[in-house]
Protein backbone atom coordinates (compact mmCIF):
# COMPACT_ATOMS: atom_id res chain seq x y z
CA UNK A 1 0.00 0.00 0.00
CA UNK A 2 1.75 3.19 -0.96
CA UNK A 3 2.37 5.98 1.91
CA UNK A 4 -0.06 8.95 2.28
CA UNK A 5 0.70 12.09 3.09
CA UNK A 6 -1.49 13.91 5.85
CA UNK A 7 -1.52 17.62 7.39
CA UNK A 8 -3.39 17.89 10.88
CA UNK A 9 -4.61 21.47 11.59
CA UNK A 10 -6.44 22.00 15.07
CA UNK A 11 -5.61 24.68 17.61
CA UNK A 12 -5.00 22.73 20.15
CA UNK A 13 -1.17 21.53 20.28
CA UNK A 14 -1.70 18.68 22.33
CA UNK A 15 -5.10 17.27 20.23
CA UNK A 16 -2.15 17.52 17.18
CA UNK A 17 0.71 15.64 18.53
CA UNK A 18 -1.56 13.06 20.16
CA UNK A 19 -2.87 12.12 17.01
CA UNK A 20 0.30 12.37 14.84
CA UNK A 21 1.61 9.26 17.57
CA UNK A 22 -2.42 7.38 17.42
CA UNK A 23 -2.09 7.51 13.13
CA UNK A 24 -1.18 4.49 11.35
CA UNK A 25 2.90 4.32 10.57
CA UNK A 26 2.27 4.23 6.95
CA UNK A 27 0.41 7.49 7.37
CA UNK A 28 3.01 10.30 6.91
CA UNK A 29 2.17 13.77 8.90
CA UNK A 30 4.37 16.26 6.55
CA UNK A 31 2.77 19.36 8.46
CA UNK A 32 0.49 21.10 10.63
CA UNK A 33 -1.39 24.10 11.72
CA UNK A 34 -3.65 25.94 14.40
CA UNK A 35 -5.27 28.74 12.25
CA UNK A 36 -6.49 29.71 8.81
CA UNK A 37 -3.87 31.53 7.90
CA UNK A 38 -0.90 29.13 8.48
CA UNK A 39 -3.57 25.97 7.31
CA UNK A 40 -3.48 27.34 4.06
CA UNK A 41 0.23 28.21 3.75
CA UNK A 42 0.94 24.78 4.82
CA UNK A 43 -1.48 22.75 2.69
CA UNK A 44 -0.36 24.82 -0.23
CA UNK A 45 3.64 23.86 -0.11
CA UNK A 46 3.05 20.17 1.03
CA UNK A 47 -0.23 19.17 -0.84
CA UNK A 48 -0.85 16.37 1.17
CA UNK A 49 -3.43 13.51 0.17
CA UNK A 50 -5.13 14.33 2.76
CA UNK A 51 -6.24 17.24 5.97
CA UNK A 52 -7.42 16.29 8.49
CA UNK A 53 -9.22 19.42 9.35
CA UNK A 54 -10.88 21.18 12.41
CA UNK A 55 -14.08 22.66 12.14
CA UNK A 56 -13.62 25.50 14.52
CA UNK A 57 -10.15 27.24 13.97
CA UNK A 58 -9.40 31.17 14.96
CA UNK A 59 -9.23 33.85 11.98
CA UNK A 60 -11.89 32.87 9.93
CA UNK A 61 -13.76 35.11 7.89
CA UNK A 62 -17.08 37.12 9.91
CA UNK A 63 -20.01 34.32 10.20
CA UNK A 64 -17.31 31.44 9.78
CA UNK A 65 -16.36 29.02 11.97
CA UNK A 66 -12.82 28.69 10.40
CA UNK A 67 -12.49 25.53 8.95
CA UNK A 68 -14.68 26.58 5.81
CA UNK A 69 -12.50 29.36 4.66
CA UNK A 70 -9.46 26.72 4.74
CA UNK A 71 -11.56 24.70 2.63
CA UNK A 72 -12.39 27.89 0.15
CA UNK A 73 -8.86 29.08 0.49
CA UNK A 74 -6.62 26.03 0.25
CA UNK A 75 -8.95 23.70 -2.06
CA UNK A 76 -7.58 25.56 -5.78
CA UNK A 77 -4.08 25.35 -4.48
CA UNK A 78 -3.74 21.63 -3.55
CA UNK A 79 -6.42 20.20 -5.83
CA UNK A 80 -5.65 16.66 -5.78
CA UNK A 81 -5.69 17.24 -1.91
CA UNK A 82 -8.98 15.78 -0.05
CA UNK A 83 -10.31 17.12 3.52
CA UNK A 84 -11.67 14.70 6.21
CA UNK A 85 -12.99 17.27 8.82
CA UNK A 86 -11.95 15.82 12.60
CA UNK A 87 -14.42 17.91 15.36
CA UNK A 88 -15.55 17.44 18.35
CA UNK A 89 -19.07 18.93 17.60
CA UNK A 90 -21.35 17.15 15.87
CA UNK A 91 -24.07 19.26 15.52
CA UNK A 92 -25.91 19.13 12.09
CA UNK A 93 -25.51 23.22 11.08
CA UNK A 94 -21.10 22.31 11.47
CA UNK A 95 -21.28 18.84 9.40
CA UNK A 96 -23.37 20.59 6.29
CA UNK A 97 -21.03 24.31 6.35
CA UNK A 98 -17.65 22.33 5.52
CA UNK A 99 -19.55 19.33 3.39
CA UNK A 100 -21.15 22.22 1.10
CA UNK A 101 -17.52 23.98 1.47
CA UNK A 102 -15.59 20.87 -0.02
CA UNK A 103 -14.89 18.37 2.70
CA UNK A 104 -14.88 14.69 1.74
CA UNK A 105 -16.15 13.41 5.27
CA UNK A 106 -16.91 14.02 8.94
CA UNK A 107 -15.68 12.08 11.73
CA UNK A 108 -15.85 13.21 15.54
CA UNK A 109 -12.77 13.41 17.88
CA UNK A 110 -14.37 10.31 19.69
CA UNK A 111 -12.74 8.25 17.11
CA UNK A 112 -9.57 5.77 17.57
CA UNK A 113 -6.65 6.84 15.88
CA UNK A 114 -7.40 3.46 14.17
CA UNK A 115 -10.46 4.51 12.82
CA UNK A 116 -9.41 7.84 11.95
CA UNK A 117 -6.48 6.64 10.10
CA UNK A 118 -8.81 4.05 7.68
CA UNK A 119 -10.83 7.34 7.23
CA UNK A 120 -7.94 8.82 5.86
CA UNK A 121 -7.08 5.75 3.24
CA UNK A 122 -10.86 5.72 2.20
CA UNK A 123 -10.77 9.57 1.80
CA UNK A 124 -7.81 9.20 0.00
CA UNK A 125 -9.03 6.98 -2.71
CA UNK A 126 -12.25 8.74 -2.88
CA UNK A 127 -14.77 7.42 -0.59
CA UNK A 128 -17.04 9.74 1.60
CA UNK A 129 -16.55 9.27 5.27
CA UNK A 130 -18.82 9.99 8.02
CA UNK A 131 -19.49 9.09 11.68
CA UNK A 132 -22.56 7.16 12.41
CA UNK A 133 -25.55 9.48 12.32
CA UNK A 134 -23.97 12.81 11.18
CA UNK A 135 -24.27 11.17 7.16
CA UNK A 136 -28.27 11.83 7.72
CA UNK A 137 -27.20 15.56 8.37
CA UNK A 138 -25.75 15.34 4.92
CA UNK A 139 -28.62 13.50 3.13
CA UNK A 140 -31.62 15.54 4.45
CA UNK A 141 -29.55 18.78 3.98
CA UNK A 142 -29.24 18.50 0.35
CA UNK A 143 -32.36 17.16 -0.24
CA UNK A 144 -31.97 13.02 -0.89
CA UNK A 145 -33.98 11.13 1.56
CA UNK A 146 -34.55 7.70 0.76
CA UNK A 147 -37.94 8.27 -0.86
CA UNK A 148 -35.91 10.77 -3.05
CA UNK A 149 -34.11 8.27 -5.61
CA UNK A 150 -36.77 8.45 -8.11
CA UNK A 151 -35.48 12.18 -7.79
CA UNK A 152 -32.00 11.49 -8.28
CA UNK A 153 -32.59 9.02 -11.06
CA UNK A 154 -34.17 11.89 -13.06
CA UNK A 155 -31.68 14.84 -12.29
CA UNK A 156 -29.01 11.84 -13.45
CA UNK A 157 -31.06 11.45 -16.59
CA UNK A 158 -30.18 15.14 -17.77
CA UNK A 159 -26.44 14.20 -17.97
CA UNK A 160 -25.14 12.54 -21.11
CA UNK A 161 -23.11 8.92 -20.38
CA UNK A 162 -19.88 10.42 -20.67
CA UNK A 163 -21.01 13.70 -18.31
CA UNK A 164 -21.89 10.93 -15.48
CA UNK A 165 -18.13 10.09 -15.86
CA UNK A 166 -16.91 13.48 -15.80
CA UNK A 167 -19.31 14.08 -13.14
CA UNK A 168 -18.10 11.36 -10.66
CA UNK A 169 -14.53 11.47 -11.26
CA UNK A 170 -15.03 15.97 -10.74
CA UNK A 171 -16.69 14.91 -7.35
CA UNK A 172 -13.85 12.41 -6.28
CA UNK A 173 -11.93 15.56 -6.07
CA UNK A 174 -9.43 14.60 -9.62
CA UNK A 175 -8.32 17.23 -10.96
CA UNK A 176 -9.40 18.38 -14.46
CA UNK A 177 -5.78 17.13 -15.89
CA UNK A 178 -6.68 13.73 -13.99
CA UNK A 179 -10.31 13.42 -15.31
CA UNK A 180 -8.49 13.79 -19.34
CA UNK A 181 -5.84 11.20 -18.51
CA UNK A 182 -8.53 9.06 -17.21
CA UNK A 183 -11.08 9.31 -19.97
CA UNK A 184 -8.75 9.62 -22.64
CA UNK A 185 -10.05 12.81 -23.71
CA UNK A 186 -8.39 16.72 -23.32
CA UNK A 187 -8.30 18.85 -20.70
CA UNK A 188 -10.84 21.10 -22.89
CA UNK A 189 -13.33 18.50 -23.15
CA UNK A 190 -13.05 17.86 -19.77
CA UNK A 191 -13.93 21.54 -18.77
CA UNK A 192 -16.73 21.81 -21.59
CA UNK A 193 -18.39 18.54 -19.64
CA UNK A 194 -17.80 20.61 -16.48
CA UNK A 195 -19.52 23.46 -17.15
CA UNK A 196 -22.74 21.40 -18.90
CA UNK A 197 -22.83 19.00 -15.42
CA UNK A 198 -22.93 22.23 -13.56
CA UNK A 199 -25.16 23.98 -15.38
CA UNK A 200 -27.90 21.26 -16.23
CA UNK A 201 -27.93 20.20 -12.19
CA UNK A 202 -28.06 23.82 -11.47
CA UNK A 203 -24.85 24.19 -9.31
CA UNK A 204 -22.07 26.74 -9.28
CA UNK A 205 -19.01 25.02 -8.16
CA UNK A 206 -17.34 21.69 -7.99
CA UNK A 207 -17.31 21.87 -4.16
CA UNK A 208 -21.30 21.59 -4.68
CA UNK A 209 -21.05 19.17 -7.16
CA UNK A 210 -19.09 16.77 -4.65
CA UNK A 211 -22.12 17.42 -1.89
CA UNK A 212 -24.81 16.76 -4.50
CA UNK A 213 -23.21 13.31 -5.68
CA UNK A 214 -22.26 12.29 -1.79
CA UNK A 215 -25.83 13.27 -0.80
CA UNK A 216 -26.99 10.77 -3.43
CA UNK A 217 -24.70 8.13 -2.74
CA UNK A 218 -23.02 8.31 -6.44
CA UNK A 219 -19.43 7.99 -5.53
Amino acid sequence: MPELTVVIVDDHSIFRSGLRADLDRALTVVGEAADVASAVSVIAETRPDVVLLDVHLPGGSAGSAGGEDVLRQAGPLAPATRFLALSVSDAAEDVVRVIRAGARGYITKGASGAEVSEAVRLVASGDAVFSPRLAGFVIDAFGAASGETATADDELDRLSAREQEVMRLIARGYAYKEVASELYISVKTVETHVSAVLRKLQLSSRHELTAWATARRLL
